[in-house]
């Protein structure tokens, strides 16, 4: 079911109006399952900062924010299906980004849609400036941080696919434009709305060759960000390095893992799933516990 992304400003109120939409769905849903085996089997999924545990520090860097932006898309993907709606309303303010959820939308046969926070910059930055003094609340963005995530927002475009259908809600406006999105995503007519993936977007069944090259690659791919986070974060043994659009993350030991202990293990577990048919996403993750199996037996 559909992809629902807010957009806006930082401190534009996308939470606020998240929950709002939150709510009218479960009530919508609550109303109508009754008649309609369809809507009862709806759920409602709400994705934020707050429901992934991150802090709006992560915005203090580049690296910290697209970890921060794959855990968002890796969590999207996890709860995204027929019979799911799915409301983000964090880190959707790159166009790259929003286009990246709107595939995975796409290639799930799902409608998305994108609902722009149009609270003005001047008064998201006299609301972020409250929400720093209010120290009942987990805070707003600090100065530098809020200025350029401002600088860098790309507005939704309504003609554009993957910003489409765009709905606008303004810094007055009691709600959404519930019914207006209700009938876009989920439809009024009794029929489930779907969406034919683009060739590009379609899974094709994956031969062995195809299949042995994926387990090669996927595998080289997470040795080398492994690799790389070690050589980006000198002092911080045991630390979690996120993969991207991995389950879990890798904890590493107490000690540096070298190239060559990582290649060795990396060997081992093509030699062991080398004759199977793994999808590409089951392969990621059956590494990752792999490597965290592999390193606490060390």
């Amino acid at each position: 079911m559909p992809l629902v992304l807010i957009s806006g400003y930082p401190s534009a109120g996308k939470t606020y109006r998240a929950r709002q939409l939150l709510d009218f769905f479960r009530d919508k849903i609550a109303q109508l399952a009754p008649t309609d085996a369809r809507i009862a089997r709806l759920k409602v999924h709400h994705i934020n900062h707050q429901t992934l545990g991150l802090h709006r520090d992560v915005y203090h860097s580049a690296r910290a924010e697209k970890d921060a932006r794959a855990a968002e898309a890796s969590a999207v993907k996890r709860v995204l299906g027929r019979d799911d709606i799915v409301i983000a309303d964090g880190m959707n303010y790159i166009k790259g980004f929003r286009y990246q959820l709107y595939c995975e939308a796409k290639a799930m046969q799902t409608p998305s849609c994108v609902v722009h926070v149009g609270t003005p910059v001047d008064r998201c930055r006299e609301i972020n400036q409250r929400l720093l003094a209010d120290t009942s609340t987990d805070g707003g963005y600090v100065e530098e941080d809020f200025e350029n995530l401002v600088f860098r927002y790309e507005e939704p475009n309504g003609m554009t696919r993957w910003d489409s259908p765009l709905f606008t809600v303004v810094y007055d406006d009691e709600t959404p434009p519930f019914d207006q999105i209700w009938d876009a995503m989920v439809g009024s007519d009794g029929k489930a709305k779907v969406v034919r993936p683009n060739a590009a977007t379609v899974l094709k069944p994956a031969t062995e060759q195809n299949y042995l090259y994926e387990l090669d690659k996927t595998t080289s791919d997470i040795v080398s960000h492994i690799v790389s986070w070690q050589k980006d974060h000198p002092g911080e043994e045991g630390g979690e390095v996120t993969v991207p659009d991995a389950e879990n993350a890798v904890a590493l030991p107490a000690s540096i893992v070298s190239l060559p202990q990582l290649q060795r293990i990396r060997r081992q577990f093509i030699s062991l799933n080398r004759q199977h048919n793994l999808s590409k996403n089951r392969v990621r993750d059956l590494f990752v516990d792999y490597l965290n199996d592999a390193f606490q037996a060390a």
